[in-house]
């Protein structure tokens, strides 16, 4: 009892705090590029964890942590130290500041719309919006993942439940403020992830005997492959593991919802400190949840498995179950704020990129105001979540229906293997092909379908290549980025580049001569 009502005023609070940043930042949602970047006058805190808890979810903290912890143990740290070092750090001194410069020069607010204008083709505009369309959806639906398990514990309310109320809330909040309160709120929300994973993991420890008796009890754990194996620097299957950190931190240079944060950011002094923060907040909140699943194995018990099957989202719950009313509120406002975080860039990247890049371009006959576009904004961040809301509740519903589940594994490395290779190339590579770019998205999405459709049973790839490829989505998605990202400039040397006037033009936006202060440059 203590329990619940000290988390249901925590999440009240919570709650009433997300809806006022949300009316708040009304007045800067006035126009599209208000709604979409914020003006493109975001300081670095604000995108740095926009970026931040935009990358890491209820599905990193409930789902991965325990999942990768299991088959792991201390070395999944490395997963979440991948995350910070190349899916934050190196994402941020390599596209950071090209993204930025290029995106304003040519006027373009998402993924698509600069794949139109940076490769003059319409189509690579449609298809791009068509690939986000179809695979964001059930990406945004796994961000529900693992919600139920925590609420169970804490209330015993329905699974249904939790989603409406997490969907209305992100609902309301993005649809008044746009990026702007996404981007406040994703700051009050990373401050209360640093807290509560910090809070979490001393607990855990604490309930195991300190640090070095848990790290005991890991190591005397029997292995099938060598003894300690989970207390070990690599692991049982570094081999596996080199997968899972690559396309967990590789990936996000692909997503258009990462991607997009560097779209907005204020100016130089934003990115170089967006950079610093943005890598330290990876360290602790991902480093930390994978340190945290490490653990996972101590807390093995008959609870974890449904049918004798392991369900890897009940894994961090069981860590959590005897720790103090005080922590488990905390581990549920903290994966609460994770996942709306997520969702509400994933919406606004999906309706933005649908609305400009889709809509308004096809309907040649009449005009958009800026008033008529945000209505069409916000009618489809209200489409976004229901749809994602009511494939979450089917899921959980009718666990039999594995092709939401199954299309949920494939999307992250259909996008990033999609549009990794032509977004960094078309930032750095002035002979970058449209033919090159459109053969990257078919290399791209059809791995993954092949993949969907493997693990959905309809044909079966055994031994060779092939089959070490297709072992799951993790691999797969792996060998689409890479894929990518050698087809690319093959297929751009062997195909007819753009007029060099077009890509002099645009590339001059690097060029253009600035003053800064002594601080920032000795001169010559």
């Amino acid at each position: 009892m203590e329990t619940q009502i000290l988390t249901g005023v925590m999440l009240v609070v919570f709650f009433a705090l997300m809806i006022g940043v949300g009316l708040y930042c009304r007045k800067h949602s006035t126009n599209v590029d208000g709604f979409v970047l914020g003006g493109r006058s975001v300081g670095p805190w604000l995108t740095a964890f926009a970026y931040g808890t935009s990358y890491f979810s209820a599905v990193i903290f409930v789902g991965y942590a325990g999942q990768f912890g299991w088959a792991f143990g201390m070395s999944s740290t490395w997963i979440g130290l991948g995350n910070a070092f190349i899916g934050s750090l190196l994402a941020w001194v390599i596209l950071g500041r090209r993204t930025r410069v290029m995106t304003q020069h040519l006027e373009s607010k998402t993924m698509p719309d600069f794949f139109e204008k940076r490769y003059q083709s319409k189509g690579l505009k449609i298809a791009a919006s068509f690939i986000v369309f179809i695979f964001l959806i059930p990406y945004t639906a796994s961000l529900y993942n693992g919600l139920s398990s925590l609420f169970n514990m804490a209330f015993g309310i329905p699974y249904w439940v939790v989603i409406a109320i997490m969907a209305v809330l992100t609902g309301i909040y993005v649809i008044f403020g746009g990026y702007m309160a996404t981007a406040i709120n994703d700051f009050i929300q990373g401050i209360i992830m640093l807290v509560g994973i910090v809070a979490v993991i001393a607990a855990v420890l604490n309930s195991q005997g300190g640090f070095m008796e848990a790290y005991a009890k890991l190591a005397a754990l029997p292995n099938d492959t060598m003894n300690g194996a989970f207390a070990s620097f690599v692991g049982p299957n570094p081999i596996f593991l080199f997968f899972v950190v690559m396309l967990t931190s590789l990936g996000t240079w692909g997503l258009p919802q990462m991607v997009g944060k560097f779209y907005s950011i204020k100016n130089e002094e934003a990115i170089n400190k967006g950079t610093i923060i943005s890598t330290a907040f990876a360290i602790i909140v991902a480093g930390g949840c994978y340190f945290l699943g490490g653990f996972g194995r101590l807390f093995d018990n008959e609870s974890l498995y449904v049918g004798g099957k392991l369900m890897n989202d009940k894994i961090i719950p069981s860590m959590l179950s005897n720790l103090s009313p005080v922590i488990i509120a905390i581990v549920i406002v903290l994966v609460l704020a994770a996942s709306m975080s997520t969702l509400s860039s994933l919406v606004l990247t999906s309706s933005s990129t649908l609305t400009l890049d889709v809509i308004v371009p096809a309907a040649k006959k009449k005009e958009f105001s800026e008033k008529k576009k945000l209505t069409v904004l916000r009618l489809f961040i209200v489409f976004f979540i229901v749809v994602s809301a009511v494939i979450a509740i089917v899921k959980d519903m009718f666990p039999g229906f594995t092709f939401i589940a199954q299309m949920m594994g494939v999307s992250w490395g259909a996008l990033a293997g999609a549009f990794l290779a032509p977004f960094l190339y078309g930032l750095y590579w002035k002979k970058t092909t449209k033919v090159a770019v459109a053969i990257s998205f078919l290399f791209g999405t059809g791995i993954e379908i092949i993949q969907l459709l493997k693990d959905f049973g309809l044909f079966t790839i055994e031994g060779g290549f092939f089959g070490f490829m297709f072992t799951n989505s993790l691999y797969s998605g792996v060998f689409a980025m890479v894929g990518g990202l050698i087809l690319v400039p093959v297929i751009s040397l062997l195909t007819p580049k753009l007029a060099k006037e077009h890509t002099d033009q645009m590339f001059s936006c690097y060029d253009r001569e600035v003053k800064v202060n002594t601080k920032e440059s000795l001169g010559k």
